[in-house]
């Protein structure tokens, strides 16, 4: 088999929101299938920390998603050191969970410029350089709150349920331009940011309980979802949402209380 299968080999890959978590998993990918990676988070501590961790050559970088002229400048930074981008990642988020009631204009408007005002400047700053060059792919982190709504996150829901649409929008206006655009929507993952969730056995043995493969998932299980749609091997593959949840979804009816309807 080729040794680079994956068709990622000198690439230049981008990582926003890649401090920890799931983005630092993608960012590891992209690393070892031979790309040039760069490591950008908010917290420029977490990016280097991250950047450590991944291995020679990941470029660790500080930027605001949410801010025009901070994503412009870090494109520039990238392109300088790394050459123009090929695989863009947009895995930045903010959560403040509050019901509808609850919600404030602050944190509704903090949520929407990061998890999608921030994929929408990031697209449009790194979808340029992969214009210039002939081509790239762009991956987004989505959610399965995107079609399901998570009570206390509206804000959070309609942000994810925006990227899925800002992504097929990018699909059909930048594909003739070689640039692929994919959404992954994570199921349950335990990332370090929702390990609180995870600390008690009861709740998490109750949330393993409702995949099909009875577990929760890790960061790598979505950063290989991520790696393989920003691959030479997904090159026939753009707009869609890829579903990474363990079986959760299948698991919908047999979550319902049922009454054995044979004895009756």
């Amino acid at each position: 088999m080729n040794a680079d299968w994956l068709g990622l080999e000198g690439k230049t890959c981008v990582v926003m929101g890649a401090g920890r978590g799931i983005g630092e998993a993608i960012a590891a990918g992209l690393h070892a299938a031979g790309g040039r990676v760069a490591v950008v988070d908010h917290d420029l501590e977490l990016a280097e920390g991250a950047a450590g961790r991944i291995g020679d050559g990941a470029l660790a970088l500080r930027c605001d998603i949410s801010n025009e002229d901070d994503v412009a400048r870090t494109a520039r930074e990238i392109e300088a050191a790394l050459g123009a981008c090929d695989v863009l990642v947009n895995n930045a988020m903010f959560f403040a969970p509050a019901s509808l009631l609850e919600t404030n204009f602050g944190d509704w408007n903090r949520n929407l410029a990061i998890n999608l005002t921030g994929y929408y400047i990031s697209s449009m700053a790194f979808g340029r350089q992969m214009m210039a060059k002939g081509g790239g792919a762009i991956v987004h982190t989505g959610s399965l709150a995107s079609e399901f709504p998570q009570g206390s996150g509206v804000d959070y829901t309609a942000s994810k349920a925006g990227i899925a649409g800002l992504s097929r929008q990018i699909a059909i206006e930048w594909g003739p331009d070689g640039i692929r655009s994919n959404t992954v929507h994570p199921g349950l993952t335990r990332t370090p940011r929702f390990e609180i969730r995870y600390q008690d056995p009861v709740a998490l043995a109750a949330r393993e309980k409702m995949t099909a493969l009875n577990r929760v998932g890790q960061p790598i299980d979505i950063a290989n979802a991520a790696v393989f749609l920003a691959s030479a091997r997904a090159s026939y593959i753009t707009g869609i949402d890829f579903i990474v949840d363990g079986g959760l979804r299948c698991k919908l009816f047999d979550l319902v209380p049922q009454v054995d309807v044979r004895k009756q």
